[in-house]
């Protein structure tokens, strides 16, 4: 049982969240706090509650998010200053990252900014955007984060003074937050370690065992124990951190029936100094290297400590702070990892490594044959590594890490680099050149060192092993991990980085000692930066609003920058989701069975074994469906059509139980062909959904014959996964009577999962009560896709008669949800010199997957629809894919015109009073506003002539700009939805009870809608309370979704509002100096109604695609943003520098909630644009289903510097108080992000003599861009010929 379990199903404290299971979101984080009675101290770490195992904490203190501050007792700093910034919006990520700042002050009272970014390294945020909960614990740093304006003059201190000059009386400089509300710290007042666990610290060590259903966990009290153990079970795993261990448990179906825990052997955790250098015991965690390496670089030359440099640049990107804190040095040796980030330094350092056992030790050297084979070590199974030496002194040593994203990553190519000269010289000794990632191991390149000895350092030598290595650092085309090529360049590159590394140091030893070395020149000028280790500047900001008009009521919130309602619960663990529901009674869990095949036939399930597993009630099957089966693939009865097809499910007493029986089942497959994985698999095969939707506007033969020029292009665009930290989840608890069932459901559409469980157990939709407290977010992905979870689970509550619950691991999430779609752009252009567009043919081709679900209306954002055998609705609604093929061909036109992007994006914007291609006329336009102040506020001519002169004083990296701007329309394309539906109450004691049909999931719809009644009805938020939304109080809701909740479910609430005030109009007139308690009191014993419903529907909406006609959207809404970035044209990886955003919101509702809003979604623009890749067998296997390999933007990818500003004086007639939608309009602004990298290729292109259009595919990560960045290294490695080998993996 690991930690979080205990917690939340033993003792309730729920708190803590589950986000991933594998330690690579810490929404889990807690702090444990243990005492050291070899050093005599207490140490507090942040930990991953999912991956700790309890019986690992004897002797611990754990402490939770409940555990240091509550709304309804005292809040504690760490967790009121997050929710005042506006740093939580779903809050789900929330307590961990309170957890991790509240351990960090632990040991830190007054940290740096850089222990603060290290501190999150492991914390995941998807709603966010990252900035606010930064700004909010900036306060905390030493170095006083920012000044909150208390220096002269107008502005923030981290702002330079061109950007304070912008920060006047006409755009708002207030902030968002007050820091002088904030409560002090005090670190005298925190909860003290427990003194008996000191006692108990002191006492001789005993030894501990714990005996499970399928585990027995032994932990030794000695050394000699240890090894008789290892000696009786030689097949034991020794267990430290349990951070890959529990990993191969949980996802890889492995079992190890005897753990053997040897943390508190000191033996194994004694640091001892040496002649040669530093031995670590081999159960020393990563955080207590890190720092004991630190502490010898502070001392030590700077010649002595440069394998301890590059051992510590590996940990920075290692992992996240909470697996560093419990990770052990030798569990990274151990697991024998091809991609370890360690493993490639100590082997080129040539490590001594000490080995026990009962019959005695041996010493080995970390070589080449320390490795025998894939995750196989030269240990022998009754043998222990009891440490490992580090060496003080290489004087030529460096280590690099490639990987997707530079924080807590996996590794795509790691390697450990070393070079010894003769005496005084620069010819080579001995060299060792280490690489991970090439190989099932970690492997030496000692073809190309032996011929590099004896070699004088030198250009010659480098052209000579970048070509070795390209012969000697071969992989399969078919290689797992897929990007061979790039991992083949990466080997030469690196190599590269460290020849200009050495010659450097090389060149900097003047002294007439080394007369050999007069040959040595420095590295050029323009070269230098392609030494420089990887540092991003800690994140600065601006956010501008306007401030709401002067006389304005103090009552009136709306337009004031408001925290999020539920947030300080959310920051304490108080605020409930759907799986903190107290436990029932009688409850039981279920786990789902899916497909393994992406097209088959199902011949038989066998569910023997699993039935045999202690607690399992029953399998549920198509077979157990009272009602209809087609209400979506609730259950598969016959033929599956992807991998993670539902095809049944246990339940059972416990989660654990239900999901060890649901991997029992046995099924049976006949295959089917074809299997459609791809977007060219369906243009083969014509696998197409109807109808295929065109749109003609013009004359194309005239416009294509007008043009200078004529261009044909394509791009494709990735899908992505929607990453809510909240998974989905349901509750069924059936009532015992005329088939009524309650669902607590996290879910954006609460009308349609209720019609679809009632259409599945065949009884009305007024049987069935969907209630939805609030979503750790959505996105999209609970609109529709959350059904086939709840529609299950109903139905096994309905055939056992008993409350079921269900909430998914992460890795079955994104297996069985889907996700945003990936599509295909195929475009001719024909334009003018000077970048006009005359003419334009575009095709859209979408992967819709297995089924068309909200499809349709998706693609009428962007115009074919694929069938293919994998499952994708999700934030933008094929808006950002449809906008991200216009920005390609835009970009094309600029390459061929020889003429600036923004020129050619300025000179084809539309102009107010134009149509669109479906015949809508702009009105209210405001993009030509949005241009110019996002131009001026992001000094974007300055910027664009800084950006020039940097490139041509470096050539290995280089800096790219772009503007980009968007408009995206507001309303659901299908019609019948652009409705809504509220209900208030108002209590005799003036309180009032207000609900809508929107659901909360972190946007602040529930906030917006209560500062929306408050204006209206004239009180303060404070008597105004918002409990859930529920479908027997707001019948036939629309989805939350289309970033049109707040227009739609505001103007219903006024309308509610309004009714409830006409009502009280007498009364007010009798009593005007009445109070509000008063006049509700009148009504009330008047016999007056004080119950309202509310309704709305947005008036002159309807498209008809036949004859390109009519009204799709209500309005537009507007943004651009201006983006700067530095590509390393050498490994692909890159920096966010700068981003302007300016968007049009209207007059905001709470321009807190909108910068957050427009943030989040940015960052969530970046993933998808850079990050975020979804990566497919061929055969239709999901490989990213977790946060291990599908990286979502970290704390560290935000831009350095990010400004935003929200438009003023731009009211919009069209919806509640002249307010604006915003979610997902901004989210195609992160494109600017991708098209800078575009223009930072274009310019390391030139250095090779390449110029003209490229095709750059979505997202641009490391791989795509190193690969576009063609130079003498790219040309070493040819990609191999398609059509010659099954690729690992494949772009669907």
């Amino acid at each position: 049982m690991t930690l979080l379990i205990f917690l939340r199903r033993k003792l309730s404290l729920t708190g803590t969240k589950l986000g991933c299971a594998e330690g690579g979101c810490g929404a889990c984080t807690v702090m444990v706090s243990r005492f050291n009675p070899h050093h005599n101290q207490i140490i507090h770490h942040a930990v991953n509650a999912c991956l700790a195992p309890l019986c690992s904490l004897h002797h611990c203190a754990v402490t939770t998010v409940e555990g240091i501050g509550s709304v309804a007792s005292k809040l504690h700093p760490v967790q009121e200053r997050i929710a005042k910034a506006h740093g939580s919006q779903c809050g789900f990520c929330t307590p961990g990252i309170v957890m991790s700042m509240y351990a960090l002050l632990r040991n830190s009272p007054q940290p740096s900014m850089q222990d603060m970014e290290e501190a999150f390294q492991g914390n995941l945020c998807r709603c966010t955007g990252y900035r606010p909960i930064l700004e909010g614990y900036k306060t905390f740093a030493k170095e006083g984060g920012c000044c909150r304006s208390r220096r002269k003059g107008n502005g923030c201190c981290l702002t330079s003074a061109h950007e304070e000059e912008h920060v006047t009386s006409t755009h708002s400089g207030q902030q968002l937050f007050d820091p002088s509300e904030f409560m002090p710290l005090d670190p005298t007042q925190e909860i003290i370690f427990p003194p008996e666990l000191i006692s108990l610290g002191k006492q001789p060590p005993r030894s501990l065992r714990f005996i499970g259903e399928r585990v027995l966990w032994i932990q030794p009290s000695s050394l000699n124990e240890l090894l008789e153990l290892k000696a009786v079970y030689p097949a034991a795993k020794l267990v430290v951190g349990n951070t890959e261990v529990g990993i191969e448990m949980k996802f890889k179906n492995l079992l190890y029936p005897v753990i053997l825990a040897p943390a508190y052997i000191q033996e194994l955790s004694s640091i001892q100094y040496t002649e040669n250098g530093i031995e670590f015991g081999a159960s020393v965690t990563l955080t207590m290297l890190g720092k004991k390496l630190h502490e010898e670089v502070n001392k030590l030359p700077n010649y002595r400590t440069e394998v301890f440099q590059a051992i510590l640049e590996q940990l920075r990107w290692f992992a996240g702070q909470q697996i560093r804190n419990v990770a052990a040095i030798g569990g990274n040796i151990m697991t024998a990892s091809p991609i370890s980030d360690l493993n490639p330094v100590f082997m080129a350092a040539g490590c001594k490594l000490t080995l026990t056992s009962k019959e005695g030790k041996r010493a080995l050297q970390m070589d080449d044959k320390f490795f025998s084979g894939y995750r196989k070590t030269a240990l022998k199974p009754e043998e222990i590594l009891l440490s490992i030496e580090i060496p003080y002194t290489k004087k030529y040593f460096s280590a690099f890490k490639q990987s997707t994203r530079k924080e807590d990553d996996i590794a795509t190519i790691t390697c450990g680099m070393n070079v010894v000269f003769q005496q005084g010289s620069n010819i080579v000794k001995d060299i060792k050149l280490s690489y991970g990632g090439i190989a099932p191991t970690t492997v030496l390149a000692t073809a190309t060192c032996n011929r590099l000895i004896g070699r004088r350092w030198g250009e010659e030598l480098m052209e000579d092993a970048c070509s070795s290595l390209a012969e000697e650092m071969t992989l399969s085309p078919s290689a797992p991990g897929g990007m061979v090529t790039y991992r083949r360049t990466l080997a030469i590159s690196l190599f590269f980085k460290f020849y200009l590394t050495v010659q450097h140091k090389l060149a900097q030893m003047v002294k007439p000692t080394y007369v050999c070395l007069s040959h040595s020149h420095d590295v050029k000028p323009n070269y230098a930066s392609a030494i420089e280790l990887f540092h991003v500047d800690s994140p600065t900001s601006v956010q501008l609003y306007q401030a709401v008009p002067p006389g304005q009521s103090t009552d009136d919130m709306v337009g004031r920058p408001i925290m999020h309602l539920s947030a300080l619960k959310q920051a304490t663990g108080e605020a409930v989701y759907c799986d903190d529901i107290p436990q029932y009674e009688n409850g039981l869990y279920l786990a789902l069975v899916t497909s393994t095949k992406a097209h088959a036939y199902i011949k038989s399930i066998e569910t023997d074994d699993a039935m045999a597993v202690p607690g399992v009630v029953t399998f549920v099957s198509a077979k157990d469906l009272p009602g209809s089966n087609k209400t979506g693939p609730a259950v598969c009865d016959e033929t599956v059509t992807c991998v993670g097809h539902i095809v049944g499910a246990i339940v059972a007493d416990t989660q654990a139980h239900a999901q060890t029986a649901a991997k029992a089942v046995k099924i049976s497959y006949e295959e089917i062909q074809p299997v459609i994985i791809t977007i060219q698999d369906a243009i083969t095969n014509q696998s197409f959904y109807q109808p295929v939707r065109t749109i003609e506007k013009g004359d194309l033969a005239k416009g294509f014959h007008e043009s200078d020029n004529i261009l044909e292009g394509e791009i494709h665009i990735g899908g992505q996964d929607h990453f809510y930290l909240e998974t989905n989840c349901t509750l069924a608890v059936p009532q015992g009577e005329d088939g009524e069932m309650e669902l607590f459901v996290s879910t954006q559409s609460a009308s349609k999962t209720q019609a679809l469980v009632a259409k599945a157990l065949g009884v009305p939709a007024s049987h069935i009560v969907c209630r939805v407290k609030r979503m750790g977010g959505g996105f999209g992905g609970k609109e529709s896709r959350s059904t086939i979870l709840s529609t299950v689970v109903a139905v096994a509550a309905h055939k056992v008669k008993r409350p079921v619950r269900c909430m998914l691991d992460r890795d079955e999430d994104m297996l069985v949800s889907g996700g945003r779609h990936p599509f295909f752009g195929r475009y001719k252009v024909g334009f003018k010199k000077n970048g006009k567009v005359m003419a334009l043919d575009v095709t859209y081709y979408s992967n819709v997957g297995n089924s068309m679900d909200l499809s349709l209306s998706l693609l009428s954002y962007s115009l074919k629809l694929i069938h293919s055998n994998i499952l994708f609705i999700y934030f933008g609604f094929g808006g950002p894919q449809g906008m991200m093929v216009s920005e390609s061909w835009i970009s094309d036109v600029a390459l061929c015109c020889g003429v600036p992007a923004e020129q050619v994006r300025e000179i084809n914007l539309y102009k107010q009073g134009e149509y669109t291609p479906f015949n809508q006329c702009l009105d209210q336009f405001t993009i030509d506003r949005c241009w110019k102040e996002c131009v001026n506020i992001s000094d974007f001519h300055q910027r664009k002539a800084r950006v020039e002169l940097y490139n041509k004083q470096h050539r290995w990296t280089k800096r790219g700009l772009s503007i980009v701007p968007t408009k995206f329309g507001i309303s659901f394309t299908a019609i019948f939805l652009n409705q809504a539906g509220a209900l208030v109450h108002l209590y005799t004691d003036g309180s009032v009870l207000l609900t809508h049909g929107g659901t909360e999931m972190g946007q602040g719809l529930h906030t917006k809608m209560i500062q929306v009644a408050s204006k209206t009805l004239g009180i303060p938020t404070s008597k105004i309370h918002i409990s859930e939304t529920s479908t027997n109080t707001v019948p036939n809701t629309s989805p939350t979704a289309a970033s049109a909740s707040s227009d739609l479910n505001g103007m219903a609430v006024y309308n509610a509002c309004q009714t409830l005030l006409q009502r009280l109009d007498p009364y007010k007139a009798r009593n005007p100096k009445g109070s509000w308690e008063d006049w509700v009191k009148a009504a009330y014993f008047d016999r007056v109604n004080l119950s309202a419903n509310g309704f709305y529907r947005t008036p002159d909406l309807g498209y008809d695609f036949e004859t390109n006609s009519g009204h799709p959207f209500n309005y537009f809404s507007y943004g651009v943003a201006v983006s700067e970035v530095e590509i390393d044209c050498l490994t692909g990886s890159h920096k966010n520098l700068h981003t302007s955003i300016v968007m049009d919101v209207g007059k905001s509702l709470n321009p807190a909630l909108d910068i957050g809003q427009v943030e989040g979604a940015f960052m969530q623009g970046v993933g998808l644009f850079t990050l975020e890749e979804l990566r497919y067998s061929p055969q239709g296997y999901l490989y990213t289903r977790g946060p291990g390999m599908y990286k979502i933007p970290a704390f560290g990818d935000i831009p350095t510097e990010l400004k935003v500003s929200l438009l003023r004086d731009a009211p919009n007639e069209k919806a509640i108080f002249s307010s604006k939608a915003v979610g997902e309009p901004p989210l195609f602004l992160a494109a600017s992000v991708f098209y800078a990298i575009k223009d930072a290729i274009t310019a390391a292109r030139a250095e090779s003599g390449l110029s003209g259009p490229f095709r750059l595919d979505s997202p641009a990560t490391p791989e795509r861009i190193r690969n576009a960045c063609e130079d003498k290294f790219t040309k070493l490695c040819p990609p191999p010929e398609p059509g010659t080998y099954t690729p690992w993996d494949v772009r669907v």
